[in-house]
């Protein structure tokens, strides 16, 4: 989810860079490369990822039919 977040603003701070436009605040499109670079260290830290054991459910108890 953080990557697809992170795909986001990395497109909000490409049109910034490419119109040359600031957002009142101090926001510029370097700031939402780094906003996005630090969502996708986050999600390959796993931070907002599925655990280990999702979507495996009972494979064991049915192999051993």
């Amino acid at each position: 989810m953080l990557a697809i977040v992170a795909a986001i603003i990395f497109g909000l701070g490409f049109l910034l860079d490419l119109v040359g436009a600031r957002i009142p605040g101090g926001f510029s499109g370097m700031t939402f490369v780094l906003l996005g670079l630090t969502l996708l260290a986050l999600h390959q830290a796993g931070v907002g990822t599925a655990g280990i054991r999702t979507g495996y459910g009972n494979w064991r108890g049915r192999a051993r039919r």
